[in-house]
Parts: C-alpha cells; sequence; structure tokens
C-alpha cells in the first residue's frame, strides 16, 4: 500500500518513433486536442530538471496530450520542428504549431501553456 502514490500512471506520453509521433498527434487532432511537447536529450541537465514539473503540469490538465521525446531519438521529428536547444516546449493546435518556448523556465513555460489551454479552449467552443 505504502508505495501505491508512487505508481500513479503518468499523463506524459514517452515518443520514441516517428510512428508514434504520427499516431499520437493524429489523435489528439482528431479528439480536438491541444499537445503540449517537451524536446529534451539524455544528457541535457536542464531538460531532466524540467522533466518533474512537466508531470505535474501534465497532471493539471484534462483533454490535453503531453508528449516527451529524446532529440537524439526521434531526430526527424525535432529536425521538421527545428528543434535547436533543450529542453524545448513545443504547443501544437490542431496538427500545427502554434508556439515555441526554449529553456528550462518552468513559469514562463506554465504561463504560456495556461494561455495556449485556454485559448484553444475559447476557440472551440464559439
Amino acid at each position: 500500500m505504502k508505495g501505491q502514490e508512487q505508481l500513479k500512471k503518468s499523463k506524459v506520453v514517452k515518443i520514441d518513433t516517428k510512428e508514434s509521433w504520427e499516431h499520437h498527434i493524429s489523435h489528439a487532432t482528431k479528439q480536438g486536442y491541444p499537445v503540449v511537447v517537451h524536446f529534451s536529450a539524455f544528457w541535457c541537465v536542464p531538460s531532466i530538471v524540467m522533466n518533474p514539473f512537466f508531470e505535474e503540469l501534465a497532471s493539471n490538465y484534462q483533454k490535453v496530450k503531453f508528449l516527451t521525446l529524446d532529440v537524439d531519438e526521434v531526430k526527424e521529428i525535432a529536425s521538421k520542428l527545428e528543434i535547436k536547444a533543450m529542453p524545448t516546449f513545443v504547443l501544437l493546435g490542431g496538427g500545427a504549431l502554434v508556439d515555441k518556448i526554449v529553456g528550462a523556465n518552468p513559469d514562463e513555460v506554465k504561463k504560456r501553456v495556461d494561455h495556449f489551454i485556454h485559448s484553444t479552449r475559447s476557440y472551440k467552443t464559439l
């Protein structure tokens, strides 16, 4: 019983192939869900430091898809979205790039994700 809290399922989906990326983006687009992506690298300390923050951020939103991917594992996607530094956070709406935040700045990431999510929801209800 003691360790059950640690076994809570993460809302962050790890993407490790182009096919997995396409599946999750397609699914989110069909459902009308906005997507928040954390581009990281296993060797990048600021990216690693942002992981718990990203997990917590994901736990605060329903009907939002949170993805993470290592740029060295899925280079094609990182290249397509012109990811040049880690960590980079990308906000996608309808499968299209809406915003990009570069760097390990939790306050800025939260502020822009909040704005993005609320503007997406406002748009959907019109």
